[in-house]
């Protein structure tokens, strides 16, 4: 007999696909409904596994063993003419076939599932009175007329934005698409809006021909059409004249509404003082020290040529806002500028919600700045109000960011970002305050897809850059770090205190020659500045120059500067610690208290923000010098203020390590340095032989895991600081 037959007379090809029907049947049901319930992603993985390497063991089972009505049983001992035999034969091709049915109707009921999902955002969430304006089309031959063009899409969105029942997909995502041969459904789609509003616009001597169509996104179909010849007597009035038509044909289009509707142009009648709006928006987009002193100028020229242009003095409120964060103005010169800008505005205008926003912000940072941090709390809720009046502006959004953060209520931030995506899903701003926004919680993954994704669309943001590189420092590769500040450095060479960052990594890594590379940037562009201030003081600390060191520190206390950049603070920090070191705790104090009066009364109602900030380092100080009683009492004190300031200073590890170890909790102070210091990598603490110096941590220190873990951070540091210098020289020698 054949091996065939052989296999046929006993039943192994009917087991055989009886099996691989059956089993590919189970397979796709699990694997399918599996995720559903939660099941990990290897539980599908093991099905798969399970049904393939079974297949083998089943069919030499079927070889030797027969399944008959009396249960199963050895082959030689089945009597094959037994019609019982045949009857359970015959039940084993019932359930192939069985299967084979089941196993397509699944697959048949799933793919309909699967097409019904793909189609689901655009039939069922996308609503059909929603539009995206693409920027139109500059046909003429002269670019130079691309400012009419944009211009015109401007005024497009700005009037359809203020149709109520019309949703319209958000300026900067719109804008994103400029230049970029996508087809109309995958824009849409990006966007979530049904409808598709493109153009053209042609300029040829003194007339310009603009066509307009709006599109259905779902099958291509035109809407609405139109062409427009005009003369170009009046280049603004022709943009505000088709606006108005368009948004008209739009709402009857798409709402169903006849008749002319009261849509508000921009606020000029001037064209060139818009066209210096628009160049001062794209300027401000990078938020680099470049482009935010260009915002400023272009915004003033506009304001030369049109003094009641009300967009432009909100959007310089902004960039005065923006240069303040980037450190080219200070909070006073700031909040000074702000408040002229918007009292012009609110006399206008005395409920323009952005301007609102904005003044109340600057008043608050201004009470904080005199010592009443409380103001910046209590205009949280105003600002959301105003959130929730105009949330299609971002820039309320971002002062509702800025003011959370400052009171710790950093678990706010996120919601309201992620709101402010979905509305302008392309918008590289706020894909970066997303990103920063997870890299303050600590969610690393987040945080580097939102800044990627943000750097994308705009990839002159120096800001970018920097935070990718603090979440590489992260990691512990400095290398990554300091790649990523070259790029930032690349984008934005006008920014000082870029280089200067860099120096100061440098010269905590010893590698004082190299960061002198960067100090000497820091001293051409602006060698008055607190970031200057600051790396005098540690590039004195990398040369291990004592004497240079504590001259540098007490000339940034005698000058008053801000605490930017920690400068002010880590000025008072090394006196004190020095203090410490030689025994002239009490003499540095007195020295302090004439330089700077009050700048340790913790009792105060009212004192400057930067010496809440450095009160906090006498804490060191005092535990030797006062009676414990005193002390204890002191520190009770300093810990309620940070409370009602908001601040938890068990969210900074070494903080916390710091106050427990000063009540004599050592044990405690070792477990949080293991758990929650010594866990990071080396590169973010740079500065750990100067911390676990201090008197109150010696107990700390004395413990052998503490012993093993700076041992260990030894090493890595070795490693890190030969890892960036051979980098550099291999930047060096390259170029």
């Amino acid at each position: 007999m054949s091996l065939v037959a052989e296999l046929k007379r006993r039943n192994v090809v009917r087991v055989a696909a009886a099996y691989l029907v059956v089993g590919w049947l189970l397979t796709e049901v699990l694997t399918t409904i599996l995720p559903t319930l939660g099941a990990p992603e290897w539980a599908a993985r093991a099905v798969i596994l399970i049904f393939v390497f079974g297949f083998i063991p089943a069919v030499v089972f079927s070889w030797f063993y027969e399944l008959t009505p009396e249960g199963i049983k050895r082959e030689e001992d089945v009597v094959r003419d037994d019609t019982n035999a045949g009857g359970a034969v015959r039940k084993l091709d019932y359930v192939t076939v069985t299967g084979v049915i089941i196993l397509i109707v699944f697959v048949g009921l799933f793919s309909a599932q699967q097409t019904g999902d793909d189609l689901a955002p655009t039939e069922v969430e996308v609503s059909d009175a929603s539009v995206a304006v693409l920027p139109f089309e500059n046909m003429s031959n002269d670019k130079d007329n691309e400012y009419f063009s944009d211009g015109l899409t401007e005024t497009l969105l700005h009037m359809l934005a203020q149709v109520p029942e019309l949703k319209v997909a958000a300026r900067t995502s719109s804008f994103a698409f400029k230049g970029q041969n996508i087809n109309i459904r995958e824009i849409a789609t990006a966007l979530g809006v049904a409808h598709v509003l493109e153009g053209s616009v042609q300029r040829q001597g003194d007339r310009v021909r603009i066509t307009a169509q709006l599109i259905r996104a779902s099958d291509g179909f035109h809407v609405w059409s139109e062409s427009y010849d005009r003369t170009l007597d009046d280049i603004f009035g022709i943009q505000d004249e088709i606006a108005k038509r368009v948004g008209d044909a739009l709402s009857a289009s798409l709402l169903g509404v006849d008749g002319e509707r009261q849509l508000a142009g921009v606020q000029t009648t001037n064209p060139d003082a818009y066209d210096l709006y628009m160049q001062a928006r794209k300027a401000r987009q990078t938020f680099s020290y470049g482009g935010l002193r260009a915002a400023e100028d272009l915004l003033k020229g506009a304001l030369l040529i049109d003094p009641d242009f009300l967009d432009a003095k909100i959007e310089l409120a902004a960039v005065y806002f923006h240069q303040l964060e980037t450190g080219l103005i200070d909070t006073q010169d700031a909040v000074t500028k702000i408040m002229a800008v918007t009292d012009q505005v609110l006399a206008a205008q005395p409920d323009n919600a952005v301007a609102r926003a904005t003044q109340l912000v600057a008043t608050s940072m201004l009470s904080a700045l005199n010592g009443d941090i409380t103001a910046m709390s209590e205009s949280i809720p105003e600002l959301e109000a105003i959130v929730a009046e105009v949330p299609d502006e971002l820039q309320p959004r971002i002062l509702l960011v800025r003011t959370y953060r400052a009171m710790r209520q950093t678990e706010k931030v996120v919601p309201v970002l992620e709101d402010a995506l979905e509305r302008d899903p392309l918008n590289p701003q706020i894909l970066y305050e997303l990103g920063t926004a997870f890299l303050h919680n600590k969610q690393s993954d987040e945080a580097r897809a939102a800044l990627e994704k943000s750097l994308e669309i705009e990839p002159l943001q120096p800001n970018g850059y920097t935070y990718l590189g603090n979440l590489d420092l992260q990691d512990g590769d400095g290398v990554a770090y300091t790649r990523n500040f070259l790029k930032a450095l690349e984008v934005d060479a006008k920014d000082h205190e870029l280089p200067g960052m860099l120096a100061e990594f440098l010269y905590r890594l010893n590698l004082t020659e190299q960061g002198d590379d960067f100090r000497d940037r820091v001293l051409t562009l602006e060698p008055t500045s607190e970031v200057a201030y600051r790396i005098e003081l540690l590039r004195a600390i990398a040369l291990g120059d004592e004497e240079g060191s504590v001259a540098s520190a007490r000339r940034a206390i005698e000058d008053g500067i801000d605490d930017r950049r920690y400068a002010y603070g880590g000025a008072v920090q090394y006196l004190l610690r020095h203090a410490l070191r030689n025994g002239t705790v009490d003499e540095e104090l007195l020295w302090l208290n004439e330089q700077a009066p009050e700048i340790f009364d913790i009792e105060a109602e009212s004192v400057p923000q930067k010496f809440r900030v450095v009160q906090g380092l006498a804490l060191g100080t005092w535990y030797t010098s006062l009676p414990r009683d005193e002390f204890l009492e002191r520190l009770d004190s300093l810990l309620e203020i940070w409370e009602s300031l908001g601040f938890d200073p068990t969210e900074n590890p070494m903080t916390h390590a710091n106050i427990l170890a000063m009540r004599g909790e050592i044990e405690k102070a070792v477990d949080v340095a293991l758990e929650t210091i010594f866990t990071q990598s080396v590169a973010v603490n740079l500065s750990w032989r100067e911390n676990f110096s201090q008197p109150h941590l010696a107990a700390v220190v004395a413990d052998p895991r503490i012993q093993a873990a700076m041992q260990r951070w030894e090493k890595e540091e070795e490693q890190l600081r030969n890892d960036v210098q051979a980098y550099l020289a291999d930047l060096q020698g390259s170029s």
